[in-house]
């Protein structure tokens, strides 16, 4: 491949396309975004040999070469036009630093470092952990605790990113589980170890994958990262300051005589079969104050606090009378008017849906905006919702849609479309064919008849269907196969990997394909994927999936979903990193790639799409990130107007 370009991401695909056309249009001269460091990092790759790795900006000139340092003693120059990666022979174990200097027609700017610990383990960052101390419900029950959750932001304006973490209990419930929970815990963590702060959600917020959707960006422009969470009475923020009634306790304690484990009648089997479950509606939370509250990225203080919107009102409104479905929660961030990012937070999917957007100022949080299929002219979208979203310009006007499952929502809050295909579990929304920029959603649903679709994401047209009288609760796209072109999908139901035309590239069942998670984490431009705590890789002439990383030491979250805390393009160049909790719970470990590349792209993180995708990865069903234009081995010369680019197989 050669590569001297100045590539922006999609900002010459879109800064220069024609007003009206379906391909994302973002004004990135005017369009509030974070200002990325240099992101040096230095993995140990085995005892005689040190990965380092760092990023080549967008606003790097073409030309730019880099010169490399080990403790003030330049060890090499990278050419422009080659990848941001080398490779150091070094045996030392003493602590080391690492520089990385910009150079421009012979000028060296000025460089960023890293310090390489010493006796640093191959191939990770460890990030250890203050693990918050066991407790004890109210039923006597005692849980523990493991890191779950995670996302990224610059807190302090330094260009670097640090690691919102949320810890979850052992007895956290799906909402249609009796129970009690123990308290939420989110934590900020630097690379290096740092703890900053801790904020405890209380005991008036329930644990689980559908309570607590938290998104950290920066949302009013001043460089540093807000964290925004649903919360309520009893919160404590990060400087030990109660939000709202400290005595308030809004659980119930349940009724022992009520049918268990759901609406059933005492004669019902179903009720037999859970006799030893919970009282029913025992934990959960049917009444009582709901918050939104900003708090600061840097201290966890919280900096505003407001009634949630909207409020519960009357449960039955949601579709029943236990929570369930009224406490389904979703988030996003989304550049609603093509500048400024909002907040975007969301109730109910499986009935009633409901969008609220927000600005936040540094001072107000003020509501842009609230979609509710309740309202007259949207009862087309209710029970349209997913257990995730995505967030794009899907419709060419500049100004970001948000994807709520089978439906999606216009930048000004009213309905753009509705499939009527329902609730489903999974979502993928990216450049499919390399040829066209238009974007695409892959999903799969739960009705038992429509099994997996294939989307123009700004119309709804359905493209291809594959019905399935089954519930499709996985579904995964990512370019894998280098003999087909564009990116391949596949879901539970697909009967094998298709094509973005719903051609069968590979029938049946293909050993070891996963359907949780994906990474770019080799050399070539191929995503693999990520499954519990390894990655493999598809061999297409053999159609299977092989291993080619296990992280030994490490466990995956979110039971059958095996998903790690983050994945994405955290530090160092374009690939992406896994971060992932130890078995023991007492650490976290930033997986970085060591294996050399020859591609130069800027960070990803630059695309508004996918770093938007990084903020919203930790919603409900975790999914994995996807840019907003085409990656993969099929990029040739012309397809990106406005750069150089060259790619010869």
């Amino acid at each position: 491949m050669k590569t001297q370009n100045k590539w922006l991401l999609p900002i010459a695909l879109c800064c220069t396309c024609m007003a009206g056309t379906a391909q994302p249009r973002y004004d990135f001269e005017h369009m509030q975004r974070e200002k990325l460091g240099r992101g040096v990092v230095a993995i140990r790759q085995n005892v005689n040999q040190v990965a380092l790795s760092w990023r080549y900006l967008s606003s790097d000139p073409i030309e730019t070469a880099f010169n490399l340092y080990r403790n003030g003693t330049k060890i090499a120059t990278v050419p422009a036009g080659t990848g941001t990666f080398y490779t150091d022979s070094y045996q030392g174990k003493q602590a080391t630093v690492y520089t990385v200097k910009p150079l421009v027609n012979g000028k060296e700017a000025e460089g960023s470092s890293y310090t390489l610990p010493a006796n640093a383990p191959a191939g990770y960052i460890n990030i250890p952990l203050d693990h918050p101390a066991d407790g004890v419900t109210p039923a006597g029950d005692t849980y523990t605790y493991s890191p779950n959750d995670a996302s990224i932001g610059d807190v302090d304006g330094d260009g670097n990113y640090e690691i919102i973490l949320k810890w979850d209990p052992s007895n956290a419930h799906d909402n249609a589980h009796d129970g009690y929970t123990g308290n939420v815990y989110f934590d900020c963590y630097r690379l290096t170890g740092e703890k900053l702060w801790r904020i405890d959600l209380g005991k008036n917020i329930r644990a689980g994958a559908h309570y607590t959707q938290f998104m950290v960006y920066d949302l009013n422009g001043d460089g540093r990262a807000e964290v925004v969470m649903k919360t309520s009475d009893g919160t404590i923020d990060g400087k030990g300051n109660v939000i709202g009634n400290a005595n308030a306790d809004y659980r119930e304690p349940g009724d022992p005589q009520a049918p268990r484990g759901g609406d059933f009648s005492p004669n019902d089997p179903r009720s037999k079969r859970n006799a030893g479950a919970p009282p029913r509606n025992q934990g959960r939370i049917l009444t009582g104050n709901e918050y939104l509250t900003v708090f600061s990225g840097l201290t966890g203080e919280a900096l505003k606090t407001i009634d949630y919107v909207p409020a519960r009102g009357n449960l039955q409104d949601w579709g029943d009378t236990r929570a369930n479905r009224s406490d389904r929660y979703l988030a996003c961030i989304a550049y609603l008017d093509g500048k400024r990012p909002s907040v975007v937070m969301c109730r109910g999917y499986y009935t009633r849906v409901t969008l609220t957007a927000f600005d936040w100022d540094g001072k107000e949080l003020k509501q842009r905006w609230m979609f509710d299929s309740y309202q007259p002219g949207w009862d087309d979208y209710s029970g349209q919702g997913n257990h995730n979203l995505r967030v794009a310009d899907v419709d060419g006007d500049g100004c970001d849609e948000i994807i709520y499952g089978s439906c999606t929502i216009d930048h000004d809050g009213k309905g753009l479309y509705s499939t009527h295909l329902g609730h489903g579990d999974a979502l993928h929304l990216t450049q499919f064919d390399p040829s066209n920029p238009r974007l695409q959603v892959w999903a799969c649903h739960e009705n038992r008849k429509d099994g997996s679709t294939f989307r123009d994401a700004a119309t709804g047209e359905i493209l291809f269907q594959i019905p399935d009288k089954s519930d499709v609760g996985r579904c995964m796209a990512a370019d894998i196969d280098p003999t087909n072109y564009g990116v391949e999908m596949w879901s539970l139901a697909s009967g094998g990997i298709r094509n973005f035309k719903g051609e069968t590239v590979v029938p049946g069942r293909v050993p070891g394909l996963s359907y949780n998670m994906a990474v770019w984490w080799d050399g070539d431009l191929l995503r693999e994927l990520l499954d519990k705590n390894r990655i493999s890789k598809y061999d297409w002439e053999n159609k299977r999936c092989n291993i080619i990383a296990t992280f030994d030491g490490c466990d995956s979250n979110n039971g059958t979903k095996s998903t790690p805390c983050l994945q994405g393009d955290i530090i160092g160049d374009w690939r992406e990193e896994v971060l992932l909790r130890t078995t023991d719970n007492k650490s976290l470990r930033l997986y970085v790639t060591t294996i050399p590349t020859s591609y130069r792209f800027h960070p990803f993180t630059e695309d508004p799409i996918y770093r938007i995708s990084i903020a919203t990865e930790n919603v409900a069903y975790n999914q994995p990130t996807q840019p907003g234009f085409y990656i993969g081995p099929d990029l040739k010369k012309g397809i990106f107007r406005g750069f150089d680019f060259d790619h010869s197989k």
